[in-house]
């Protein structure tokens, strides 16, 4: 009875433990590491996958998807995107945008990544995030050609109730991603509704990924 009363225990201690240091992990995330990780990831994997992206552009889509979407915050960026829309929607429907968005964002980083020919990419060194909630980090892609390095600003959110940081928007010379979709999009949204644009961007998002012919 003892016995098994100790291994209950040790059961228990064991599964409180790793809980423990689950959340102490979750806790302990920092962006600027995150965005290291998936940008040494990512790099690597189109690198080592230029002869199969070359056959298969859209593979282009794969990586992004294991390597980058992970860290993106599709539903928060999402309900920026509807403004004031977002109240409007009923859950079915904003899930289905969210949907359809997240899969947009998935084509064109993927579509963006096709310019990526082994040049180096530096991210800015890490600073301090401490009492912050939002985060801007900048990525700086040199070219090979000679020409002006092009400037990436992700920028990164923390959930106040899990302590988790994801990325939510990318601006590219300073043109933010989300601002530009928002006001791209409006018009639709005003005039035909959320629905409509929900099948607006699953046409969009479907398209194939192709690479420059100069390449």
């Amino acid at each position: 009875m003892l016995k098994r009363y100790t291994q209950n225990m040790m059961r228990m201690l064991l599964a409180v433990g790793l809980l423990l240091t689950s959340l102490f992990a979750v806790a302990e995330q920092n962006p600027y590491q995150l965005m290291q990780q998936a940008s040494d990831k990512l790099f690597a994997d189109i690198t080592a996958n230029q002869s199969q992206i070359k056959q298969n552009p859209n593979y282009l889509r794969t990586i992004v998807k294991q390597d980058l979407m992970p860290y993106v915050h599709v539903k928060y960026a999402g309900s920026l995107v509807l403004g004031n829309y977002f109240k409007a929607a009923t859950p079915e429907q904003r899930e289905a945008f969210f949907k359809a968005f997240g899969n947009f964002i998935e084509q064109s980083y993927a579509q963006v990544l096709t310019f990526y020919s082994k040049q180096k990419v530096t991210i800015e060194p890490e600073k301090s995030v401490e009492g912050k909630n939002i985060v801007n980090i900048r990525v700086v892609v040199e070219q090979n050609n000679g020409a002006a390095p092009i400037n990436l600003d992700f920028k990164w959110r923390k959930n106040s109730k899990t302590n988790e940081w994801q990325a939510y928007d990318m601006a590219a010379e300073g043109v933010s991603m989300v601002e530009t979709k928002k006001n791209e999009w409006s018009g639709v949204l005003r005039k035909d509704g959320i629905e409509a644009l929900t099948a607006q961007i699953e046409k969009s998002a479907s398209l194939p990924i192709t690479l420059d012919k100069k390449k």
